[in-house]
């Protein structure tokens, strides 16, 4: 290589996000919560006691939680490549314990935090939280609201139901609709969004590309890598036997496999 061509590409590699993007090593987990309370409600739910072990591990093993946008921005070649031990916490349905039990412990630790809310329920299902109580999150800096659909429909059983025409309809309605009313409640922009039931397809990532979405979210027990494509990023579903030991070998790649009932 000529001095020319290799001074060329170390300027490009230090000018260039999306160059320098290409960094095999970046292995980041993204931690999926849903619920909490003093005990397992049922299988979504880890106690309060375990979520914050988690984040006391988090924070005395030296890893840096980041927010989701920044990784979403790294895919797209528009911020620096996240840190080794960087780690993303995120939380599906908004539910009501989010405001009474994760917020303290994240304003403690100052985490970010992303919500992917599903808006049919919110100041109107008694397990969700308000218009409000979601206002006041976002106002402590730490969380940022996104997407998880309008009333969080299983889209493999309402393609077999429904016409190709039909389904498609359905599809596109549950995508905008909650960008719409998450954006005119809370604010945007609202371009994330995570599969119900971690269920998608090729056609349902069209749609989402379609309806304005840059990156969508499944759930699998694998940390993000370079490997990932934007559209669709791997999470790790979160439950009370991911503690202690199951939890640090989680963090470092190893997850024990588990069965979870969605």
């Amino acid at each position: 290589m000529s001095r020319f061509v290799l001074v060329l590409v170390v300027l490009l590699s230090l000018s260039c996000p999306a160059f320098s993007s290409v960094a095999p090593d970046v292995s980041v987990p993204i931690l999926l919560y849903h619920r909490f309370g003093p005990t397992v409600a049922d299988g979504m739910t880890i106690t309060t006691p375990v979520f914050e072990s988690h984040m006391k591990y988090l924070h005395d093993n030296g890893y840096k939680v980041i927010p989701l946008r920044q990784l979403v921005l790294w895919y797209q070649g528009k911020a620096a490549a996240p840190r080794p031990k960087s780690v993303i916490i995120v939380e599906d349905d908004a539910h009501k314990t989010v405001y009474s039990d994760m917020l303290p412990i994240i304003k403690k630790y100052r985490y970010p935090v992303t919500i992917f809310v599903y808006p049919s329920a919110i100041s109107n299902a008694k397990y969700a939280m308000t218009w409000d109580q979601l206002r006041e999150l976002k106002k402590t800096g730490l969380f940022d609201i996104q997407s998880h659909t309008y009333w969080h429909p299983n889209f493999k059983r309402e393609k077999r139901k429904l016409a190709p025409a039909a389904y498609d309809k359905l599809v596109l309605e549950q995508l905008l609709k909650s960008r719409k009313k998450l954006e005119q409640e809370v604010g945007g922009p609202v371009d994330l969004l995570a599969w119900p039931f971690g269920i998608y397809d090729d056609h349902l990532l069209q749609k989402a590309k379609e309806a304005g979405f840059v990156s969508t979210f499944s759930i699998e027990r694998r940390h993000a890598t370079a490997r990932e494509k934007l559209q669709i990023l791997p999470r790790y579903l979160l439950v009370n036997a991911d503690k202690e030991k199951a939890f640090a070998q989680l963090m470092q790649g190893n997850a024990v496999k588990r069965n979870v009932a969605y």
